[in-house]
């Protein structure tokens, strides 16, 4: 059989914290393809590396468009006081400021006040006068930014029934961000199939797909669905974001030649939301333990400073909300000794830091361990020396129908888990055996669960030798499929 030349695959994110898409890359590769892996540089700056087989390349997108057209006119009508849209508020505030320092410079000098009382009545009035408009701007900022008026309500309503799909153009044009960034690229490198990782990148995907049919290339779409798009938290807080990332996913599955996904739950929504010809491919997010783990130096005992006797949960895990993983500092004061490490992929994030504020609000400060995400090869054993796993995460549409990535990754470390009652991962513990589930958002629920574990933990850890299908959630199998389906587009 002959490869295609070059399979792209796409994906919004810095790769290194992406653990699908990483094993998809390499996956590729070993079946003989030849891949290039682009995704968005967290710092502005080209990237490449190599991985595996594979290439990464990280493109610098240029966030242009988080502003909608309207917010950068004038507020002429809705307030009139309002600076225009640019650098003027903050050079007329600056430089009220400098006239205040030269005032008081010149009474240091010996000034009398008299001298200085029409100069100071003048600062006075400017500093005043620009106040207003100061506040006038950031009110007329903060109404736009919640799109609450009955402008914007109008506005919205008027682009979704003119538009229909299309209308995530102006309801969130920072989707052309992705496009004008990766598309040049995509092009250049002339791929044979893209493989576009979630909904904001199958737009780019698609249109990639859609310039090369018109120049004679027919290049195939694969569609990798993490998420259910409609049971999914907004990513921002604008009321028009998620409505126009659902219009935008509407536009361009159609465009997709196969459409893969994690669960076969929600194999079955997409089929249904978008009348797809064929059941999406399941390819679960599952651990590659193919000989290839590596074990971790230092391990997730030492870089939490802590001996092989301590009690020790772990979260791993992007730090969101709805992720819930500020339980765990909220049960310490309860939980004497023991001790929470928060793997997480985004340690700076504001969230993150607030829950550290809260440890130190507590007196739990010392018992709480913040860490980085280690290479994902490392993840299962780097797990494996925590006494429990947490996954407290919130009831959303989403979570009910997921078993995310983290819950295969501590049961192929032979941990105890401690879940939230979300429907389907719920379900499977009480069916194993292999943790406990607490009531979600529940702190005095979630202190009884990790308690339970840590009082018996051999009780929860014998169900892996006993009813937990560790053999069905490897890579491997999983591999076989992604690579598979390639083959059945590229070769017929």
């Amino acid at each position: 059989m002959v490869h295609p030349r070059r399979i792209v695959m796409l994906v919004q994110n810095g790769v290194t914290g992406d653990s699908r898409v990483q094993k998809e890359a390499e996956s590729a590769a070993a079946a003989g393809y030849e891949v290039v892996l682009l995704g968005a540089s967290p710092d502005g700056k080209a990237q490449e590396w190599a991985l595996g087989g594979a290439a990464v390349r990280l493109v610098p997108v240029n966030r242009v468009f988080d502003r909608r057209r309207h917010e950068m006119r004038r507020g002429w009508l809705r307030s009139p006081l309002a600076y225009p849209p640019g650098p003027l508020a903050a050079y007329r505030h600056r430089q009220a400021r400098a006239w205040r320092a030269d005032l008081d410079t010149d009474r240091a000098r010996g000034a009398s006040p008299a001298a200085l009382a029409p100069r100071e009545a003048a600062y006075r009035a400017f500093w005043a006068w620009t106040g207003l408009r100061r506040k006038a701007t950031r009110r007329l900022e903060a109404d736009r930014a919640a799109a609450s008026g009955r402008v914007d309500r109008l506005a919205a309503s008027f682009w979704k029934a003119a538009m229909g799909d299309r209308a995530w153009r102006r309801l969130d044009p920072a989707l052309w961000d992705l496009e004008l960034s990766f598309g040049p690229v995509i092009d250049e490198l002339a791929p044979d199939l893209i493989h576009a990782n979630d909904f904001q990148m199958l737009g780019v995907g698609a249109r990639a797909k859609l310039r090369a049919a018109a120049s004679g290339r027919d290049v195939k779409l694969v569609w990798d669905a993490h998420e259910y798009l409609p049971g999914m938290k907004s990513w921002k807080r604008h009321p028009w974001w998620k409505e126009a990332q659902l219009r935008h996913e509407r536009e361009y599955a159609p465009h997709a030649d196969a459409v893969v996904t994690v669960s076969d739950t929600l194999a079955e929504m997409l089929r249904e939301r978008h009348r797809l010809p064929a059941l999406p491919e399941v390819v679960m997010n599952v651990p590659d333990t193919s000989g290839g783990v590596e074990r971790p130096d230092p391990g997730l005992r030492e870089r939490c400073g802590i001996g092989p006797d301590a009690p020790l949960m772990v979260y791993s895990g992007a730090p969101l909300e709805q992720r819930g993983l500020h339980i765990l500092v909220e049960a310490l004061p309860a939980l004497p000794e023991v001790h929470a490490a928060l793997v997480v992929s985004y340690p700076h994030w504001r969230y993150v830091k607030r829950t550290q504020e809260r440890a130190a609000e507590l007196g739990v400060a010392d018992r709480v361990h913040v860490l980085s995400y280690v290479p994902h090869r490392q993840v299962v054993p780097f797990l494996a020396e925590a006494d429990l796993g947490v996954i407290p995460i919130h009831h959303w549409g989403n979570h009910e129908i997921s078993l995310i990535t983290k819950f295969f990754e501590y049961s192929h470390a032979r941990i105890p888990v401690v879940v939230s009652d979300v429907k389907t991962m719920s379900e499977l513990v009480r069916t194993t055996g292999q943790g406990e589930v607490f009531t979600a958002e529940d702190t005095a629920d979630f202190t009884r669960a990790v308690s339970a574990v840590l009082d018996d933990p051999e009780r929860y850890r014998k169900a892996y030798a006993e009813r937990v299908p560790l053999d069905e959630w490897t890579w491997d199998g999983q591999a076989k499929r992604l690579t598979g389906l390639y083959g059945r587009l590229l070769h017929g």
